[in-house]
């Protein structure tokens, strides 16, 4: 038997890199996956290679920011599946740069997407397990959760938001056998750093697979098992001490 199989989850931010990965891990271990991203084209290429591996796959367009979207995709998945079984919170945005330089634009959709979206997101799935008293929350944090470099003050922020969301849902979920976790990843060579350029060459850089193995150790436990948090890094990557 698979280790997913008969289980319904949803990832958000799932149309590339760490989402999309975490997806396909999720699907090849027999759950049932449902998709939502902002960019329709990209979300729906995803679908398409995952469904050609015979996986049950819904995709909807998603900004989870936004209170009435998110309410509609959970209310699809709902419909199609019947239930949640993960939540995997992965949507996110980066902007950053000198705190004086900084637009309020700019911290604005990077806490809207990182930690407004993981709230809602969170809250729309604890209505679907709560009464079943059962079901798994994953939110992808960030080592600048814990150790932010200089000019991320709207990442940072919104990581150390999104631990400390973790951690008060745990609490919450506790008494209706829902637990909440968080998985913080290093460098991950995603599709963001290549278009952008953020990647040095001497920087060293994992593959998404490796976070979705992380994600799929931490979900598939006992259920009365949670495994809080997890640091999953390069092995020579800057971490203790970096500045």
């Amino acid at each position: 038997m698979k280790l997913l199989e008969n289980q319904v989850a949803v990832i958000t931010g799932a149309n590339r890199g760490i989402g999309k990965a975490i997806a396909s891990a999720f699907a090849a271990q027999g759950a049932s996956v449902a998709l939502c991203a902002r960019n329709g084209d990209s979300l729906q290429q995803t679908a398409t290679e995952l469904q050609a591996t015979g996986a049950d796959i819904l995709a909807r367009v998603c900004d989870v920011s936004q209170e009435s979207q998110v309410e509609q995709l959970f209310a699809a998945v709902t419909e199609r599946f019947g239930r949640v079984d993960i939540l995997v919170n992965n949507a996110g945005a980066f902007d950053g740069g000198p705190l004086d330089e900084l637009s309020l634009e700019a911290w604005n959709n990077v806490i809207d997407s990182c930690l407004t979206g993981t709230f809602l997101c969170s809250r729309a799935a604890f209505r679907l397990m709560k009464p079943r008293r059962s079901g798994r929350i994953l939110n992808i944090g960030s080592i600048s959760a814990q150790r932010p470099r200089e000019g991320s003050c709207p990442y940072a922020a919104a990581k150390f938001g999104v631990w400390g969301l973790t951690q008060a849902t745990a609490l919450d979920g506790r008494p209706y056998g829902i637990t909440c976790s968080c998985l913080h990843p290093g460098n991950v060579l995603v599709e963001r750093r290549i278009e952008s350029g953020l990647k040095s060459d001497d920087e060293p850089m994992m593959q998404p697979e490796s976070i979705a193995r992380a994600a799929l150790a931490m979900v598939t436990l006992p259920a009365d098992v949670n495994f809080l948090e997890a640091i999953v890094l390069p092995r020579d990557q800057a971490y203790l001490g970096r500045g």
